[in-house]
């Protein structure tokens, strides 16, 4: 699968257009609709379902110096209340602020990132690792393995610093089960 295959599937979701698109008006700085919401409407599409069936919520990630949590709960609010129509959970998150909430959430180490992108690199899992974006009227989209574990259904684990074994074995047995077809690589 290539980027504008990825793109025309990811955007069949009608859910994934409209934050695309708001997002682009809000300038968020860094902005990007990411993950599982974009994947598992591909993964829909491939195999017959409804475009949302089993999207738990759809991720948003910004990048804002301002590491305050009184300014993120802002954007936040600002988010859900432009996204209140859609019926859908919005999970906003800036990624400047990530290091200082997941070493204790998690009890795994987490060093500051420096953009959105770096976010998702960190994903626990590979296929997931994606994100889109408006930019000069087009679409910008962020995919560092690519896009041929989406087309061929896999779940693989991304190991790097915050891999958790035991939070991608609940992940991969909640997608397996909504989506049979999956093949899950087991994290080593």
């Amino acid at each position: 699968m290539d980027e504008a295959r990825f793109l025309a599937l990811a955007l069949e979701n009608p859910v994934n257009v409209a934050i695309v698109d708001e997002l682009d008006r809000l300038a968020l700085p860094d902005a990007w609709l990411v993950s599982g919401c974009l994947v598992q409407t591909v993964w829909n599409v491939l195999t017959g379902r409804a475009v949302d069936h089993g999207i738990a919520d759809y991720d948003v990630f910004y990048f804002d110096p301002d590491t305050s949590w009184e300014a993120e709960d802002a954007v936040i609010r600002n988010v859900n209340a432009r996204f209140d129509h859609l019926g859908v959970k919005i999970e906003t998150r800036n990624q400047a602020r990530v290091h200082l909430w997941y070493p204790t959430k998690h009890a795994l180490p987490y060093p500051p990132l420096s953009c959105s992108t770096d976010g998702i690199d960190r994903f626990l899992t590979q296929n997931t690792q994606v994100g889109v974006r408006r930019e000069g009227g087009g679409y910008d989209i962020y995919a560092p393995h690519g896009f041929d574990d989406i087309a061929d259904l896999i779940a693989r684990p991304n190991p790097g610093p915050n891999f958790s074994a035991a939070n991608y074995a609940t992940k991969a047995a909640r997608w397996k089960a909504l989506w049979p077809e999956i093949t899950v690589i087991a994290a080593e």
